[in-house]
């Protein structure tokens, strides 16, 4: 797949969970879900527009996995609907069991950095997309496999709630490639691994 891409909503404090909708993730009684979705049409529009030509397959963690899978099928048609259920979807879990509800969705066994780094290059000129899986992205980053964030900056400050980077994680070195604003006040990030 070439390079592991992380695309994230993020709050200025770092906030990434819960997103889309207030039911989304409660965990450690969190009641801003839905923080995203003032901000998001103009700014998620673009970044899925411009990555789509590279974009090979999509890797979860199995709580993300979990939501979209209830989600996204039973949606009526619309661009985002159909990518989805097209693309293929790898799934990083030790609880779940094949075969997985969602269509063309995959199972990950064994080490994972030896299978990320397996789909790395079945493809080198595809992208391998990783929506929120935060835990995911810690373990990924903490082994070097990350190659770049995409990181939507949202003009607000929600104070509490899990965050990309939490206190006593791997740290890493990236270099900014791009940063353009949006109408809403969102700022696209974009940082390539410092390797």
């Amino acid at each position: 797949m070439g390079n592991v891409v992380v695309i994230c909503n993020l709050t200025l404090d770092g906030v990434m969970q819960a997103p889309g909708h207030p039911e989304e993730d409660p965990r450690d009684g969190f009641t801003h879900g839905g923080w995203a979705a003032p901000y998001s049409a103009d700014a998620m529009g673009r970044v899925m527009a411009e990555r789509s030509g590279r974009q090979g397959a999509m890797l979860f963690g199995r709580r993300t996995y979990q939501r979209f899978a209830s989600f996204w099928p039973a949606q009526p048609d619309n661009p985002f609907t159909d990518v989805l259920n097209k693309i293929q979807k790898y799934v990083v879990s030790t609880t779940l069991s094949s075969p997985l509800p969602w269509v063309n969705s995959t199972l990950l066994t064994g080490d994972l950095g030896d299978s990320v780094t397996a789909l790395k290059t079945s493809e080198p000129e595809r992208d391998l997309i990783i929506l929120g899986s935060g835990v995911l992205i810690g373990s990924l980053l903490s082994q070097q496999l990350i190659d770049e964030f995409i990181l939507l900056f949202h003009p607000l400050v929600l104070g509490s709630g899990r965050r990309l980077f939490p206190d006593g994680g791997p740290g890493a070195e990236f270099r900014l490639t791009s940063a353009v604003g949006t109408t809403t006040g969102v700022v696209i990030c974009s940082y390539r691994s410092g390797q």
